[in-house]
């Protein structure tokens, strides 16, 4: 028995298990496939699988005709990525954006709109670097954060949080990428003395420069926590960063990418959490779960170590 005698039913489910492009391979065999191969309980699941959309929405977050139109509307829209590196940054931002929605809606509020293929270009060509594919598309749907006042980088509410040890306080926001291009050509670079390693961009900053920057080496993929005595450490082992420019195949990742996941995943899980301090709300990077934090008592004093 082929495909064109199974019930509706049966091939409702069997297109369902193939996958949005197997079953528009199968929309150009018959009349009667093409038909069942159009449903939109069945491009709904696609679209829910792929895209985590539970309305047809296109990229812009505008309605589409359907969620066949929306699938492609997207599909067309990042056809320059590889599309299991778009559904995997989609879900982190995903991931991230839930998180705050229920425990910082004041942080998800600075999240900015992402940027189109002609900004990354001019991006590019303005600072002479390629993008990693992952940070590529981690801007394609978020442009960093709006910065809290026009004076610049004051406030409590970035993405990467921080920490508060006595009277040293520093809280990281991801930069819009006109403010990577701008610090990255005049302040941060220059008054930190990187100014001769081409590759590196600065993606986050600290309310102090001085204290805690993010800079991104766009040659290797690996990410780096910039201190005020010049020192480079890397955020992610070098052995995870891989194919950071390959648009082909599916083992992309750049440190970017792998250290929002995995800030997305210790949010999630409650290892950080949002802490407030004499009526100010930030993320506080110290981990308050074992094994990454320890507690004891001493003289009826408890004291947590992270």
């Amino acid at each position: 028995m082929g495909l064109e005698d199974a019930g509706d039913l049966v091939l409702h489910i069997v297109l369902s298990k193939i996958g949005p492009e197997n079953t528009a391979r199968v929309a150009c065999v018959s009349k009667r496939l093409k038909v069942s191969a159009s449903e939109e309980s069945l491009w709904s699941i696609f679209c829910s699988n792929d895209l985590n959309i539970s309305t047809p929405l296109d990229p812009h977050g505008d309605p589409a005709p359907s969620f066949k139109r929306a699938y492609q509307l997207w599909r067309e829209s990042f056809r320059m990525y590889p599309w299991n590196l778009v559904k995997r940054v989609r879900l982190c931002w995903d991931n991230l954006k839930q998180w705050l929605t229920l425990n910082f809606p004041e942080a998800k509020a600075t999240l900015r709109k992402g940027v189109t293929e002609d900004d990354l270009q001019e991006f590019e060509t303005s600072l002479k670097v390629k993008l990693p594919l992952p940070t590529r598309l981690l801007y394609r749907f978020v442009d960093g954060q709006e910065l809290s006042s026009p004076n610049g980088l004051d406030g409590s509410l970035g993405l990467i949080g921080g920490y508060s040890a006595y009277s040293h306080d520093v809280n990281v926001y991801l930069l819009p990428l006109k403010e990577v291009m701008r610090e990255t050509k005049e302040s941060f670079m220059r008054d930190l003395g990187f100014s001769s390693r081409l590759d590196l961009i600065v993606m986050a900053a600290s309310v102090v420069a001085s204290l805690k920057i993010f800079l991104l080496d766009c040659t290797t993929g690996q990410l780096f926590t910039g201190t005020s005595n010049r020192q480079l450490l890397p955020c992610v082992p070098d052995a995870l960063v891989r194919s950071v420019h390959d648009t082909n195949g599916d083992q992309q990742q750049d440190a970017m990418l792998l250290w929002l996941e995995e800030h997305g995943r210790r949010l999630q899980t409650g290892t950080i959490n949002v802490r407030q301090q004499n009526n100010v709300k930030s993320i506080s990077l110290f981990p308050e779960i074992p094994p990454l934090c320890s507690v004891s008592v001493t003289n009826g004093v408890q004291k947590d170590a992270s």
